[in-house]
């Protein structure tokens, strides 16, 4: 359907509050987006009048949350492109679904003197399950090194797959302190025909970009709700049948069961067999939700958008002396994410958390500090100086808020010299 900033906007009903007495003007959409109508209404909906435990009770409330369930991942599964319904587990979130991965893949397939590659730009969610699974085998974690724009030299990174012959290879589709976009479908054949795994973090990827796991080629791809417009402490996890099969579970307990007894315990068929417990049914209903809110505005016309909104702003912040954008420039393929530092020539730079603390004064809301990207940070010499400050945009982002918060830029920057 036609892209119109303003219908889209009424979707949105925090969008119309203020903070410290100035109009909310949001700009930490890769930490967390918010959320429509459709999702809140529908999430109410559930909950008010369809509430009950999926697939094992036996009455008419519980097949309705059950098929309510299974038609979003249904929903889901189409989305990332998966082959099977049965290829998306659903997780709390990102983390989740990566740890996950880390502890029932790497507890079946590392060992001793194995090797895991991770980029340099993963979030620490990527980065951590893995070193926790290669310390407890005696594995060992090596960084993919990336460039000042974010970008992997892929002639260094194919001496790496040669020379190290990882077991997994780690991706982030996008960068969520710098905004690069990798290729990750290059990537992953790379790694695949050095004969390693894939696991591709799509938490920053999937509220911007159309996702085909197949094409992709990944064996494993995580994301998240929150960011694309649904409800916080919901994820997923698509993996392929075959290397789903052959993974122990990682929790144990109810409906992730086939038999139970004192003797032994057998596993349910997938996607069960990796979720124990009760769902997170809601949250789940409110994913789909989203999803459909999503297609329905076209993530054509967000791209468009959001692309012309992130422009705008570069354009504006690169009037500012002093001020650097760290990060893609040119044709480097970039999601809707700026990242900067200031310092004026011949001070100190200013601390990203005084610009945030005084932009939040004036009703703006933005990200400082390592983006738990650390490692990355380190490398480009800004860890020590606490990290950069971050705006993110998103659908609901128009022009005028752009340039609202630039000005209050402005006049932050003033205060502070």
């Amino acid at each position: 359907m036609p892209f119109d900033i303003q219908a889209i906007r009424r979707d949105f009903p925090i969008l119309e509050r203020k903070v410290h007495g100035q109009p909310l003007i949001y700009l930490d959409n890769a930490a967390s987006a918010q959320k429509p109508l459709a999702v809140i209404e529908g999430v109410r909906e559930y909950l008010a009048h369809h509430h009950a435990n999926t697939h094992r009770s036996a009455h008419h409330l519980a097949a309705q949350a059950t098929i309510a369930l299974e038609k979003a991942r249904e929903k889901i599964a189409a989305h990332l492109g998966a082959e099977h319904t049965h290829e998306i587990i659903f997780t709390s979130g990102t983390t989740d679904a990566i740890n996950l991965v880390a502890q029932a893949w790497g507890r079946l397939t590392l060992a001793e003197g194995d090797v895991v590659l991770v980029t340099r730009d993963a979030h620490h969610a990527a980065l951590v399950p893995w070193q926790m699974a290669a310390e407890r085998c005696g594995a060992r974690v090596e960084p993919i090194e990336i460039d000042e724009q974010g970008r992997i030299d892929l002639k260094a990174f194919k001496a790496q797959l040669n020379n190290l012959k990882p077991k997994m290879v780690v991706l982030g589709h996008v960068s969520n302190a710098l905004g690069t976009v990798h290729d990750v479908e290059l990537l992953c054949a790379m790694a695949r025909e050095a004969g390693a795994a894939t696991l591709v973090d799509g938490a920053q990827a999937l509220p911007h970009l159309d996702i085909d796991v197949r094409q992709i080629g990944c064996d494993f791809y995580a994301v998240s709700a929150h960011k694309a417009y649904g409800p916080t402490g919901i994820g997923a996890l698509y993996g392929r049948t075959e290397i789903l099969e052959s993974m122990p579970p990682w929790r144990g307990g109810g409906e992730m069961i086939d038999s139970v007894s004192f003797e032994g315990t057998t596993y349910g068929p997938l996607p069960f067999k990796f979720e124990a417990g009760t769902p997170n049914i809601s949250g789940v209903i409110g994913f789909g939700l989203a999803i459909d809110w999503l297609n329905a505005v076209g993530l054509k016309n967000i791209r468009a958008h959001e692309a012309a909104v992130t422009a705008g702003a570069t354009a504006a912040l690169r009037e500012i002396p002093g001020l650097r954008i760290v990060g893609p420039e040119g044709d480097t393929p970039k999601a809707p994410v700026i990242s900067f530092v200031y310092a004026k020539p011949g001070l100190a730079p200013v601390h990203p958390a005084d610009i945030a603390t005084l932009l939040d004064q004036q009703g703006v809301a933005v990200r400082t500090g390592h983006h738990c990207t650390e490692p990355l940070m380190t490398k480009l010499g800004l860890a020590e100086t606490g990290g950069t400050v971050r705006m993110s945009f998103a659908a609901y982002t128009t022009g005028e808020e752009v340039a609202r918060a630039v000005a209050a830029l402005h006049r932050a920057l003033n205060m502070l010299l």
